[in-house]
Protein backbone atom coordinates (compact mmCIF):
# COMPACT_ATOMS: atom_id res chain seq x y z
CA UNK A 1 0.00 0.00 0.00
CA UNK A 2 1.50 3.30 -0.73
CA UNK A 3 0.39 6.43 1.40
CA UNK A 4 1.20 10.17 0.24
CA UNK A 5 1.24 12.53 3.30
CA UNK A 6 0.34 16.41 2.04
CA UNK A 7 1.96 17.87 4.64
CA UNK A 8 0.62 21.89 5.05
CA UNK A 9 2.97 22.93 8.05
CA UNK A 10 5.45 25.63 7.98
CA UNK A 11 6.64 24.72 11.43
CA UNK A 12 9.33 21.35 10.83
CA UNK A 13 8.77 20.70 14.30
CA UNK A 14 5.26 21.48 14.84
CA UNK A 15 2.26 19.92 16.35
CA UNK A 16 0.96 18.36 13.25
CA UNK A 17 4.41 17.11 11.50
CA UNK A 18 4.67 15.39 15.10
CA UNK A 19 1.54 13.96 14.75
CA UNK A 20 2.24 13.05 11.06
CA UNK A 21 6.00 10.84 12.23
CA UNK A 22 3.20 8.85 14.47
CA UNK A 23 0.62 8.01 11.64
CA UNK A 24 4.33 7.44 9.61
CA UNK A 25 5.54 5.02 11.87
CA UNK A 26 2.17 3.25 12.39
CA UNK A 27 2.15 2.78 8.94
CA UNK A 28 5.61 1.68 8.77
CA UNK A 29 5.08 -0.90 11.14
CA UNK A 30 2.61 -2.85 9.29
CA UNK A 31 5.09 -2.59 6.02
CA UNK A 32 3.24 0.29 4.33
CA UNK A 33 5.00 2.33 2.08
CA UNK A 34 4.72 6.19 3.36
CA UNK A 35 6.02 9.54 1.37
CA UNK A 36 5.59 12.67 3.41
CA UNK A 37 5.56 15.84 0.71
CA UNK A 38 6.71 19.21 2.94
CA UNK A 39 4.36 21.40 1.03
CA UNK A 40 5.97 24.67 3.29
CA UNK A 41 9.34 24.19 1.79
CA UNK A 42 9.01 23.50 -1.74
CA UNK A 43 8.52 25.35 -5.41
CA UNK A 44 4.49 25.31 -5.62
CA UNK A 45 2.05 27.36 -7.63
CA UNK A 46 -1.11 28.61 -6.88
CA UNK A 47 -4.28 26.95 -9.34
CA UNK A 48 -4.77 30.25 -11.61
CA UNK A 49 -8.43 28.68 -12.84
CA UNK A 50 -7.17 29.25 -16.18
CA UNK A 51 -8.32 25.55 -17.67
CA UNK A 52 -5.45 24.93 -19.95
CA UNK A 53 -5.13 21.32 -17.91
CA UNK A 54 -9.29 21.13 -19.03
CA UNK A 55 -9.29 18.86 -15.59
CA UNK A 56 -7.63 16.16 -17.07
CA UNK A 57 -3.89 16.86 -18.13
CA UNK A 58 -1.30 18.79 -17.14
CA UNK A 59 -0.85 21.93 -15.39
CA UNK A 60 0.49 25.12 -17.34
CA UNK A 61 3.19 25.74 -14.27
CA UNK A 62 6.15 23.54 -14.42
CA UNK A 63 6.94 23.05 -10.38
CA UNK A 64 6.67 20.25 -8.07
CA UNK A 65 2.66 20.63 -8.41
CA UNK A 66 3.14 18.34 -11.09
CA UNK A 67 5.24 15.79 -9.52
CA UNK A 68 2.98 15.74 -6.53
CA UNK A 69 0.04 14.88 -8.38
CA UNK A 70 1.40 12.02 -10.41
CA UNK A 71 2.12 10.77 -6.63
CA UNK A 72 -1.22 10.83 -5.68
CA UNK A 73 -1.95 9.23 -9.12
CA UNK A 74 0.41 6.48 -8.06
CA UNK A 75 -0.83 6.05 -4.21
CA UNK A 76 -3.57 4.31 -2.54
CA UNK A 77 -4.19 6.27 0.24
CA UNK A 78 -3.61 10.04 1.11
CA UNK A 79 -3.41 12.18 3.97
CA UNK A 80 -3.69 15.68 4.85
CA UNK A 81 -2.14 17.25 7.47
CA UNK A 82 -2.21 20.55 8.55
CA UNK A 83 -2.24 22.92 11.87
CA UNK A 84 -5.39 24.70 11.83
CA UNK A 85 -5.26 28.93 10.49
CA UNK A 86 -8.39 30.60 10.76
CA UNK A 87 -10.69 27.97 10.58
CA UNK A 88 -8.98 26.00 8.11
CA UNK A 89 -6.29 24.22 6.27
CA UNK A 90 -2.91 26.11 6.19
CA UNK A 91 -2.73 27.82 2.50
CA UNK A 92 0.22 25.50 1.91
CA UNK A 93 -2.05 23.00 1.86
CA UNK A 94 -5.05 24.58 0.31
CA UNK A 95 -2.72 25.30 -2.23
CA UNK A 96 -2.03 22.07 -3.22
CA UNK A 97 -5.43 20.45 -2.86
CA UNK A 98 -6.63 23.59 -5.59
CA UNK A 99 -3.83 22.12 -7.82
CA UNK A 100 -5.62 19.03 -8.30
CA UNK A 101 -7.93 21.18 -10.27
CA UNK A 102 -5.43 20.02 -13.31
CA UNK A 103 -5.45 15.68 -12.28
CA UNK A 104 -9.51 15.86 -10.55
CA UNK A 105 -10.67 13.40 -13.58
CA UNK A 106 -8.48 10.92 -12.90
CA UNK A 107 -8.10 11.42 -9.44
CA UNK A 108 -11.76 11.12 -8.49
CA UNK A 109 -11.82 7.69 -10.71
CA UNK A 110 -9.25 6.08 -8.34
CA UNK A 111 -11.62 6.18 -5.40
CA UNK A 112 -8.26 7.01 -3.18
CA UNK A 113 -8.76 6.41 0.57
CA UNK A 114 -8.10 9.32 2.70
CA UNK A 115 -7.29 10.52 5.97
CA UNK A 116 -7.18 14.10 7.93
CA UNK A 117 -4.38 14.87 10.61
CA UNK A 118 -5.29 18.49 12.20
CA UNK A 119 -3.84 20.08 15.29
CA UNK A 120 -5.56 23.41 17.06
CA UNK A 121 -4.74 25.38 20.18
CA UNK A 122 -8.18 25.26 21.16
CA UNK A 123 -10.21 23.07 22.98
CA UNK A 124 -13.73 23.49 21.46
CA UNK A 125 -14.20 21.04 18.26
CA UNK A 126 -17.75 22.85 17.05
CA UNK A 127 -15.97 26.67 17.04
CA UNK A 128 -12.27 25.06 15.98
CA UNK A 129 -12.58 22.14 13.67
CA UNK A 130 -16.49 23.00 12.73
CA UNK A 131 -15.81 24.71 9.50
CA UNK A 132 -12.70 22.45 8.49
CA UNK A 133 -14.54 19.08 9.26
CA UNK A 134 -17.34 20.23 6.97
CA UNK A 135 -14.64 21.29 4.38
CA UNK A 136 -13.38 17.49 4.39
CA UNK A 137 -16.67 16.08 3.97
CA UNK A 138 -17.68 18.47 0.98
CA UNK A 139 -13.88 17.89 -0.57
CA UNK A 140 -14.39 13.79 -0.18
CA UNK A 141 -17.31 13.94 -1.61
CA UNK A 142 -16.77 16.04 -4.90
CA UNK A 143 -13.36 13.68 -4.98
CA UNK A 144 -14.71 10.34 -4.19
CA UNK A 145 -12.52 9.44 -1.55
CA UNK A 146 -13.28 7.06 1.09
CA UNK A 147 -13.03 8.41 4.84
CA UNK A 148 -10.51 6.53 6.31
CA UNK A 149 -10.64 8.99 9.67
CA UNK A 150 -9.97 12.22 11.23
CA UNK A 151 -7.56 13.20 13.94
CA UNK A 152 -8.60 16.54 14.97
CA UNK A 153 -5.95 17.11 18.35
CA UNK A 154 -7.87 19.75 20.22
CA UNK A 155 -5.10 21.88 22.68
CA UNK A 156 -2.62 21.19 20.20
CA UNK A 157 -1.04 24.75 20.19
CA UNK A 158 2.60 23.42 20.99
CA UNK A 159 3.93 19.97 21.07
CA UNK A 160 4.79 20.38 24.98
CA UNK A 161 0.76 21.45 25.42
CA UNK A 162 -0.51 18.60 23.01
CA UNK A 163 -2.32 15.53 24.71
CA UNK A 164 -0.34 12.23 24.52
CA UNK A 165 -3.94 10.36 23.61
CA UNK A 166 -3.54 12.10 20.08
CA UNK A 167 -0.14 10.46 19.68
CA UNK A 168 -1.43 7.10 20.38
CA UNK A 169 -4.66 7.82 18.14
CA UNK A 170 -2.08 8.69 14.99
CA UNK A 171 0.12 6.12 15.24
CA UNK A 172 -3.34 3.53 15.05
CA UNK A 173 -4.67 5.43 11.91
CA UNK A 174 -1.76 4.44 10.72
CA UNK A 175 -1.28 1.28 11.88
CA UNK A 176 -5.32 0.74 10.83
CA UNK A 177 -5.55 2.58 7.31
Amino acid sequence: MKIVVLAGSPHKNGTSNTLVNEFVKGAKDKGKEVEIIDLAHIDIHPCMGCDFCGMNGNCRWQDKGNEILNKILECDVIVFASPVYYYNVSSQLKMMIDRFYAKTIKITNKNLKAAVIMTAWNNDYEFTYGVVDKYFDTLFSYMHFKDAGRIYAKGSGTVSMMPKKYYEETYKLGRNI
